[in-house]
């Protein structure tokens, strides 16, 4: 009966291998976006679809063309260092990959902060828990701000990383929009 349902998943675009739920595959998943999943609403959990991918085919160019993912429902997920009275704040951001996400006005105006910069990449994954080129805005450290441009939150579905290289996730912009810390703004992305 599993497999007949683990049979039944499909993607709503893209060319994948194999398509499971991302409760069903919690064991592809980096640490703590298996935690995430496991401890969430488990309505929201389960529209949360894993994609099992190569690594080698990861940045998302390269990813949209070999799996026909149309780059407007693809997003990228990005810690950023927010700098303030020399304390600095991680948050994240999540765009659209058809556009960039606006670090030194719209994130540096609503973290607040004097200067936003990029995470360096040890410090991104170091404290996400998640590897390079995999970072996802499902699992996220919990006292980070999770900033998610308006347009992601209207996507029907958003194909992003799975905390790993390999494999991405793929969920309802509204789903996104409901994950812990997240807060939906206009104007996020440029």
């Amino acid at each position: 009966m599993s497999d007949q349902l683990e049979q039944s998943v499909r993607a709503p675009f893209g060319n994948f291998p194999q398509v499971r739920r991302a409760l069903d595959a919690v064991g592809e998943l980096a640490a703590p976006v298996a935690a995430l999943l496991g401890g969430w609403d488990a309505e929201l959990a389960g529209q949360v679809l894993y994609v099992d991918t190569d690594p080698e085919l990861a940045d998302t160019a390269v990813f949209c063309a070999a799996y026909d993912v149309p780059a407007e429902a693809s997003a990228n997920c990005v810690v950023v260092a927010a700098k303030r009275g020399g304390e600095t704040t991680l948050a994240a951001g999540l765009v659209l990959a058809t556009t960039r996400l606006d670090v030194n006005k719209a994130v540096r105006a609503h973290l607040g902060a004097r200067k936003a910069s990029f995470a360096p990449m040890d410090t991104a994954v170091g404290e996400s828990g998640m590897e390079h080129g995999g970072i996802t805005p499902v699992g996220l450290p919990a006292h980070w701000p999770l900033l998610i441009d308006a347009a992601v939150a209207a996507t029907p579905y958003v194909l992003v990383g799975s905390g790993r290289r390999r494999g991405k996730l793929i969920l309802p912009g509204a789903v996104a929009a409901a994950l812990p810390g997240a807060q939906v703004l206009e104007g996020l992305a440029g």
